[in-house]
Parts: structure tokens; C-alpha cells; sequence
């Protein structure tokens, strides 16, 4: 053996030395970082769905007592499951005066998206969703619902907010937040977090999230979206990863409330305008705000407006949206170029 070969062999022996010694440093650090940061888990029923919370606290402090009864006041004044709630009261009379601060700002934002989307999010169309049995009552009516009777009660417009009063000006009109409330109440349990010293966390309830600086690693919260055709054809569960900092997510899709009937399908989404289920190839519509209220209530017009102008709306309006949609048999992803920065190959 030469002289050159024997440095050579010395060489790669102090470099392989260098890359474990560097190795086992990440792997410490990491680890020490993981230690440093103690993640805290809680999760529960909430709105007829579920939610999940994590954050970081060097106190190891457990908020669930705090976020349950957070929910449980906030679905005393939205819930249309509650027939003493205060939208419950406000559907069978004519006006009322929230006692609870969240009924005024959800109808506020509500009118406020009704007329950037031209009507397609409307939450007066709960007439509509109780006729097409998709409301307390479940499951399709014997005979299709005389659509333009109902029509004529689906009217934002009637409602008005005088003071703290919020008032109708036509009977049979009734609201329904669903398409809204859980984005808020994420908002809201993100506004306790907060309020409690919390900088670092994520909450989800039924799909609507908030994420806020790192998770326990010390990065961005990742964010899985779902393939809408799993359960069905199988394949990959998880459609699109999504970096989520300091912003909100929110999911709308028909792949799992609906009905068949005579073969045929009715989604879940109701379409205002028209007044029926809608048809079209759109499976699903995620969308990123600075608020969960907003992107819920988004990701729902969305599935109203269809593919193609959910697509021009979030060119037009720079708006972070993932539309899941199925052309020629095929499953399609449309990423707006304002998500594109915020996506994991």
C-alpha cells in the first residue's frame, strides 16, 4: 500500500467519523428541542363533530375544562340543534336580543361574505336545507320539495341588526350558521389559548383549524387534506399537504353527507340561487384566511360556485385555495397560485 493510499483511507475514515459525530449532534439537538417544548393534547365532542387541540406550554397546563365550556355557550347561542339556543328562538319569532356575545358577530361577518360571493354563501338557506332533509330532520323527503316555495324564504336580506337587537322583516325566514360556526368556535378557542400566554398551537374542530407559530418540533403545523374518494376507490387517504402558519384552514366537500336515491345523488350543499343540491364535479374546496370564520364560510361558497369559478374567484381575489374535483373518471387537484408557496411536494 502507498503512502497516498494510506492518507486517502485516513481521510475517509475522519470524514465518516465527522458525518456521525454530526449525525448524533442533530439527533441529540433534535431530541433536546423535543424536551424543551412539552406538546399538550386534549380533544372532545364538539358541534356534532369532534375537535382535536395541541399546544405548547413549558407548564404542562391542561385548558379542557376552559375550551368545554367555551363550546358549550357557543352552541347555546348558534346551535340549530338546540331548541332553546338563540338562533333556535330566533327562527320560530321575529327578533331577539343575544344575550351571548358570539350571534351578532357571526351574522355581521355572514352578510359581509353573502355579498363578496354574490349570494352563494347564504345562511338563510336553511328552509331549503330542512326540505332537502339534510337539517334536524334526516333524510330525503318522498317527493322532491316544491323548490320555489321555499325560495321565497331564503331573503338575507330581511334580516337587519337594529342596536343589539337582530331582527326579521318576513316571516319564515330562518338562519343556519353551520356553513360558518365551526370556523368561529376555532377561532374563538384560538382567542382562549391565547388569552392564557399560549403562542404555539394548533386547533381543529370537524376539519376547521387555526395554527399558530411552531409546532413541538420547532416547525410549521403540517396539514393533511383528504382524498375524497378513499373510502370509496381506495388509494392514498391523504390528497395534499399544507404548511399552516399563523393562518386558517378550513374543508368543505360532499364526499360524505349525502343521499342516493333512484340512483341518484344529492349533496349536502344546497345552492341558494337555484335552491337545489348541487351538481357538479367539485368533491371538495379547502381554503387559508387569517381567520377560521372566514375560511369556512369560503371553502362552503366554493362548493357552491363549482370548480370553474371557485377557480376565477381565487385568481381574482389572490385567495390560497386547493380544489379536489373529478374530470373524465379521473381525480384533479387545481392549486391556486396564492397556495402554492404554502404546499408540501
Amino acid at each position: 500500500m502507498t503512502s497516498l493510499q494510506r492518507k486517502n483511507i485516513v481521510y475517509a475514515l475522519l470524514l465518516l467519523a465527522l458525518m456521525a459525530a454530526v449525525y448524533f449532534y442533530r439527533k441529540n439537538n433534535a431530541r433536546e428541542q423535543v424536551a424543551a417544548r412539552p406538546l399538550v393534547k386534549i380533544s372532545g365532542p364538539a358541534m356534532g363533530t369532534t375537535y382535536n387541540i395541541s399546544y405548547i406550554d413549558p407548564q404542562r397546563n391542561n385548558y379542557q375544562a376552559s375550551v368545554d365550556s367555551l363550546l358549550d355557550l357557543f352552541n347555546l347561542a348558534l346551535s340549530t340543534y338546540i331548541p332553546e339556543s338563540e338562533i333556535s328562538r330566533f327562527n320560530r319569532q321575529d327578533s331577539i336580543t343575544p344575550q351571548l356575545p358570539y350571534f351578532i358577530p357571526v351574522l355581521k361577518r355572514s352578510r359581509e361574505i353573502y355579498q363578496a360571493t354574490n349570494g352563494a354563501f347564504n345562511p338563510t338557506v336553511y328552509p331549503l336545507v330542512q326540505a332537502w332533509g339534510f337539517g334536524a330532520k334526516q333524510g330525503l323527503p318522498e317527493r322532491e320539495p316544491n323548490v320555489d316555495s321555499v325560495k321565497q324564504f331564503v331573503d338575507f336580506e330581511s334580516i337587519v341588526i337594529e342596536g343589539t337587537t337582530i331582527k326579521k322583516t318576513k316571516k319564515g325566514v330562518s338562519l343556519d350558521f353551520n356553513a360558518i360556526a365551526p370556523g368561529y368556535g376555532v377561532d374563538l378557542v384560538a382567542q382562549l389559548l391565547e388569552q392564557r400566554g399560549i403562542r404555539d398551537y394548533m386547533v381543529e374542530i370537524g376539519g376547521e383549524v387555526v395554527c399558530k407559530g411552531k409546532n413541538q418540533r420547532g416547525e410549521t403545523w403540517l396539514i393533511g387534506i383528504d382524498n375524497p374518494q378513499y373510502e370509496e376507490k381506495g388509494g392514498n387517504p391523504i390528497q395534499a399537504k399544507i404548511r399552516v402558519e399563523n393562518m386558517a384552514l378550513a374543508t368543505s366537500g360532499n364526499y360524505r353527507k349525502f343521499y342516493v336515491k333512484d340512483g341518484k345523488r344529492y349533496a349536502h350543499t344546497i345552492d341558494p340561487i337555484s335552491g337545489r343540491p348541487v351538481q357538479h364535479n367539485l368533491l371538495s374546496a379547502t381554503v387559508l384566511a387569517p381567520d377560521c370564520m372566514t375560511a369556512d364560510a369560503m371553502a362552503t361558497a366554493f362548493m357552491v360556485m363549482g370548480t370553474e369559478k371557485a377557480k376565477q374567484y381565487a385568481e381574482t381575489y389572490q385567495m390560497p385555495a386547493l380544489l379536489v374535483y373529478e374530470q373524465g373518471g379521473t381525480l384533479k387537484t387545481y392549486v391556486s397560485p396564492a397556495l402554492q408557496k404554502f404546499m408540501v411536494e
